[in-house]
């Protein structure tokens, strides 16, 4: 007769090399997605080259079609790929921090207070462009404050952290429209902020953006052991030598980093920070050392899947990303809200 012991360790271990190599799939695939898409985004559009003549063009000789494809494409599909990397990582990051599978930098106000304050710098102090991403972590810091301490009663619960974010996220992102009406709509940094619209973007663009978000992702990474540990119980974390309220002001810290970096130049955009980590879990696990580089993978592909969307169905008029997102994630926070157990606890 067989053990019933040796059995359950041997569908124990069948069961570990199994998700191993599920998550390993889900890598190996999602990367392959992401070239794939990041060539067919570089093609899209009036202009179309082979991608012989893109490489001589770039390599080799100057075409003058390779040319205005680098100067156009080029910037907007690197910037999609890094603010869907932040945005995705900074949902993970607050979902380990705050407990709940429902957090989204832009669901609780975090994106709507670092744009209100992005906006308030375009509209009346163009000047300090270059400085925008600091003035929008100092506001996306200010939105976290204000949800953070707005839910604090007796603890904090999960639903009422997503309803003050709400809250906070209505009024930022109302006061952001009520500036942008006030400038006659026709700053195009004022608009793409509060639209969430990265038509336009330029090299300089991707300057700002890429050392934080890098900078972001590679803080994240070192902090995935600890987001392993806030899982636990705070008197089991602590009793691991973990000091709990100083690890949560950290990894809140480089959350809303990147969410707000991400804000200042592509917008507020919704849900990608709900999303992906959620897809993230039923595909590597809830593993942190795995679900953080997976979310960085997948966010890029699934924002600049959204700009590529939005640039195609209606072409030659262009849908925003953050309405893509909006679309598809509005139905899937309603699915998760209804299929998560503990959201009104």
């Amino acid at each position: 007769m067989d053990n019933p012991k040796i059995s359950s360790l041997n569908a124990d271990e069948r069961d570990r090399k199994i998700k191993k190599i599920t998550a390993l799939l889900s890598f190996l695939i999602c990367i392959f997605f992401n070239i794939i898409l990041i060539l067919f985004a570089v093609n899209t559009g009036s202009l179309k080259v082979s991608l012989m003549e893109l490489y001589d063009g770039l390599f080799i000789a100057y075409n003058p079609n390779v040319a205005t494809i680098y100067d156009l494409r080029f910037p907007r599909i690197i910037i999609s790929l890094l603010a869907g990397a932040g945005i995705a990582t900074s949902g993970c990051l607050f979902q380990a921090v705050l407990k709940n599978p429902l957090a989204d930098p832009g669901i609780i106000g975090i994106s709507s207070g670092a744009g209100f304050v992005s906006v308030i710098i375009t509209a009346f102090f163009p000047m300090l462009f270059f400085l925008t991403p600091i003035f929008a972590f100092i506001g996306g810091i200010l939105a976290f404050f204000l949800v953070y301490t707005l839910s604090w009663k007796d603890g904090l619960s999960p639903l009422r952290i997503i309803l003050v974010g709400v809250a906070v996220n209505a009024m930022f992102a109302g006061l952001s429209s009520a500036l942008n009406s006030m400038a006659g709509g026709n700053m195009q940094g004022v608009a793409s902020i509060v639209n969430g619209n990265i038509t336009m973007k330029t090299w300089s663009d991707v300057s700002i953006l890429f050392p934080y978000i890098i900078i972001g992702i590679i803080l994240s990474l070192f902090m995935a052991v600890n987001c392993n540990l806030l899982s636990l119980e705070d008197t089991t974390a602590k009793a691991l030598g973990v000091n709990v309220n100083r690890t949560r002001i950290v990894i809140s810290s480089i959350a809303v980093l990147l969410a707000s970096i991400s804000t200042a130049v592509v917008g507020i955009i919704g849900f990608l920070g709900l999303i992906v980590p959620h897809i993230g879990r039923l595909l590597v696990g809830a593993d942190y050392r795995k679900l953080i580089p997976f979310s960085v993978i997948l966010g890029s592909f699934t924002f600049l899947l959204a700009d590529t969307l939005g640039r195609t169905i209606a072409s030659p008029y262009e849908v925003p990303a953050a309405i893509i997102m909006s679309i598809i994630g509005g139905p899937f926070f309603i699915a998760l809200l209804r299929g998560s157990r503990n959201y009104g606890k």
